[in-house]
Formats: structure tokens, C-alpha cells, sequence
């Protein structure tokens, strides 16, 4: 008698094996292959227009004056080196009906002629509040505690644009006694918050022809301009954008302002990604500092670099004449050089397909940044650094 087993309890077959196989291989495929995409260097991840682009005609406005600050501490201006001070605090006293004696010498120690610079956003309107910025263009010490007197502020057409008054915030601090003296920050220039009040408006010319907007990428590159036409015309129907260039796209928008506000609002919520851009390191002379962007590789090839020192030495040996010999005392230098220079074999610095690699290899150097300059220029030269190199 045999015993059959049941339906339930049966072994799976070769059928069922092979489809939980295949998928369990498609799923570590698919995982393996979104993992690749995380982890695969020069890849640029998504962003809105918003940071990638403005509308051309929205802009800000620089606007500038020129005051004074009262209320110091005895650490305003000394009137003795700028005669410009009192000459502006004589102006001011003779608008506001006080008479000042020609020839008075008047020493103030509680006023600072200073200069007050604002940025005037776009679709600002009169009546707004704006910050500005005071920074003292004379000898004053400190313009903390001080108050800015009424002054208005300028465009580049000479126009007013707004008046700023109010006092003073000045995040830093000093102290002084009996010669020495202890400065923390900046003293000489401060801010006033929503210090200034909008008089006149600036008007904006956002529209173009026949209903049409320009945007500006902020960066000029022709991919990243393709593809942001490519986005906008998905998203808002074909023929709503057109590059012109590399950095200016043309977009078809409504002509009625709401319409065109709402237009501009989606607009700004689209994502592109942009395209990667080309290598470039960068090499500040001043501080010397290197920056390189992940798109820099470097080819096979040999360096080898060796610091040159010079050392002087100089010792004074003293010639004393012998007694009553009726000679001088003199000073005899002795002067000793030498060259020291480090002998650097050849290094053979493997080719790097990712900045990880590039680092690796210049670190096998052991240079400083000062020769790692050199060694990126020379490299460069010879044709194995496969990046622009731009000093700046």
C-alpha cells in the first residue's frame, strides 16, 4: 500500500522554481541598476528653473547716498583731517534755518559723514521699507549707537528713489585705555533694517513682442538651454519655448497680467536636469587654493618634483685693534650660501576617471599647494590634466 501525497503538501515544480528565480534576478537587476544610478559620480540631480534661470526684466536696482551719522560716543570724525564732514553738517545746519559764522572751527567728536548704499527690488512700490547699508568713508573709530540722519538715496540717473533714516546696528565692539585698544569685528560700517522708505518706483518691462517672455539661464550652456525647451514644451504644450542661444529661451505666455503671473508661477516648478559642466580647476594665486570640479580627469604620466631652497647666513665678526694702535673697531660680515634641493624621483601617476581618483594621484605627491600649482600647470602643458585651468 502506498501513500500518495497530498495536493497541498506537494513539492513545487520545476515550472514554479524557475519563475521565482527569474524573478528574484529581475528584482537584484533593477535594484542594482538604480543603486548604479545613485552612486555613479557626474550625475546631476534635478532642479527647478527657479534656480537655474530669472525672467529677464526682473531685476534689482543699486541705489546709493551719501549722510551723516550723529550720536557717537566721541568717535565720530576728526574735523581736522576731513573738512568734508563739517562742511556737510554746515549745509544741513543752513537747510534747517541755523546760520553758521564763516570762518567757525568746529570740532565735532559725536558726528561721521558716511555713505549709504540699498538694493531696490524689483515691483517695488513706493511706500515699502528697504535695507540699507552705512559705512563710514572718513576717520571715525566707531559708528555704534550713532543715528542716520535723513539722506537720499540715488540711481545711477540721479533720481531719488528713496530716504533712509534710523539707527544703527553695528555688530561689533571696542575698547581702548591708555594706549591699547581691542576691536572685535567691524566698527566702521553698520545696517539698518527696513531703514529706508521707497519714494519712487521703478517700472519693469517683464512682457516682450506679442506676448512673449524671455528667460535667462544663469549659466550659459546649450545642453542644459535644450533641455529646459524640452521640459517647458512637455509640460505647457509644443511651441511654448525657443532657444535663441545658449543662455536666452523665448516662451510664449499669456497677455493678460493674472494669466501671465500664473503662468510664470508653474513655470518656475519645472524641473530640468541640468547637463554637466566642463572641467575646470581652479587655482587662486592670492591664497593658494585649488578647487576642481568632478569632472577633471588626468591621463598616465610621470612628475617628479623638487624644492630649490637658498639659505644665507650671515654672522658680524668684530675687528678690535690692539691697544693705543690709535685703530677702529669694525664690523667684518661673513656671509655663507647654500643650495639645498630635494632629490624627487619620477612618480607614475595612474589616469583617474573620477575626481576620487584624480585626488588620490596628486596626494601621492606629497606637494604643498603652492607646488601643486605648478605641477597642474605643467600638467596641463604636457597635456595630461583633461580640464580648463583658470587663474584667478
Amino acid at each position: 500500500m502506498s501513500i500518495m501525497p497530498s495536493p497541498s503538501r506537494r513539492a513545487p515544480s520545476l515550472r514554479h522554481l524557475r519563475q521565482g528565480l527569474h524573478r528574484f534576478v529581475t528584482t537584484l537587476a533593477v535594484a542594482g541598476a538604480a543603486a548604479a544610478m545613485l552612486l555613479t559620480p557626474g550625475v546631476a540631480r534635478a532642479e527647478r528653473l527657479k534656480e537655474l534661470a530669472s525672467i529677464q526684466g526682473v531685476r534689482d536696482n543699486q541705489l546709493i547716498g551719501y549722510g551723516l551719522v550723529a550720536g557717537l560716543d566721541n568717535s565720530g570724525d576728526q574735523t581736522t583731517q576731513t573738512p568734508f564732514t563739517v562742511q556737510s553738517m554746515t549745509n544741513m545746519l543752513s537747510q534747517l534755518g541755523i546760520t553758521v559764522a564763516p570762518g567757525t572751527n568746529m570740532q565735532l567728536k559725536n558726528v561721521a559723514a558716511v555713505m549709504v548704499t540699498a538694493t531696490l527690488p524689483a515691483f517695488t512700490r513706493p511706500g515699502q521699507a528697504i535695507d540699507v547699508v552705512v559705512s563710514s568713508m572718513g576717520n571715525a573709530k566707531s559708528l555704534r549707537g550713532g543715528t542716520l540722519l535723513m539722506t537720499p538715496l540715488k540711481g545711477p540717473d540721479g533720481q531719488v528713489y528713496a530716504l533712509a533714516q534710523g539707527n544703527l546696528l553695528v555688530g561689533g565692539a571696542g575698547a581702548s585705555a591708555n594706549g591699547s585698544s581691542v576691536t572685535v569685528n567691524q566698527l566702521a560700517s553698520g545696517r539698518i533694517p527696513s531703514g529706508a522708505i521707497v519714494e519712487r518706483a521703478v517700472p519693469t518691462a517683464m512682457g516682450g513682442q506679442q506676448g512673449t517672455v524671455q528667460m535667462e539661464l544663469n549659466v550659459t550652456d546649450f545642453s542644459t538651454a535644450q533641455r529646459v525647451v524640452d521640459a517647458v514644451n512637455r509640460r505647457f504644450g509644443y511651441g511654448t519655448a525657443q532657444a535663441l542661444d545658449g543662455r536666452v529661451i523665448v516662451l510664449r505666455t499669456p497677455s493678460d497680467p493674472s494669466g501671465r503671473v500664473q503662468f510664470l508661477a508653474q513655470l518656475e516648478s519645472v524641473e530640468v536636469r541640468p547637463d554637466n559642466s566642463a572641467a575646470r580647476v581652479i587655482i587662486n594665486a592670492r591664497t593658494g587654493s585649488v578647487v576642481m570640479n568632478q569632472n577633471v580627469t588626468i591621463q598616465q604620466c610621470a612628475v617628479a618634483h623638487g624644492n630649490l631652497s637658498v639659505v644665507i647666513d650671515t654672522q658680524n665678526n668684530v675687528s678690535q685693534p690692539a691697544p693705543f694702535s690709535g685703530g677702529q673697531t669694525v664690523v667684518a660680515p661673513n656671509s655663507q650660501i647654500s643650495v639645498q634641493q630635494e632629490n624627487n624621483a619620477l612618480r607614475m601617476l595612474k589616469a583617474g576617471a573620477n575626481l576620487a581618483d584624480v585626488v588620490k594621484a596628486l596626494n601621492s605627491l606629497g606637494a604643498t599647494p603652492a607646488d601643486l600649482m605648478s605641477i597642474l600647470q605643467a600638467m596641463k602643458a604636457a597635456g595630461a590634466l583633461r580640464a580648463d585651468l583658470e587663474i584667478i
